[in-house]
């Protein structure tokens, strides 16, 4: 069974940091797209960032470009999202999720392409 768990989420002033977390298991790490995607109370769901199989090719959507970072470890199935300088803006639930299946170097932008998502974890930045 295919699992992708979250973690690192929490509550910070303004201005802090947070790294999320998120581990894949049951499935082959190798070729998937991951992505991080957040929804924030009363808003539909946003994808943030997007990291293909290599690492090579990124996203970030403009509301967080220059403050998060992606990354992703294949040994250890996991892709990271940093997040520094936050804002109350980015309060949400953040989610992991994966599309198995991607041809190299390209990423996939829409989020009814990814496959396996996970349970969320909550980021709370107060001002």
């Amino acid at each position: 069974q295919v699992q992708l768990v979250e973690s690192g989420g929490g509550s910070v002033q303004a201005g802090g940091s947070l790294r999320l977390s998120c581990a894949a298991s049951g499935r082959a790490f190798s070729g998937s797209t991951m992505g991080w995607f957040r929804q924030a109370p009363g808003k539909e769901r946003e994808k943030i960032a997007l990291i293909n199989w290599s690492g090579a090719n990124t996203y970030y959507a403009d509301s967080v470009k220059d403050r998060f970072i992606i990354s992703r470890d294949n040994a250890k199935n996991t892709v990271y999202l940093q997040m520094n300088s936050l804002k109350p803006e980015d309060t949400g639930v953040y989610y992991c999720a994966a599309a198995w299946k991607t041809p190299y170097g390209t990423l996939r932008f829409s989020s009814g392409q990814y496959d396996s998502w996970g349970q969320g974890t909550q980021v709370t930045v107060s001002s």
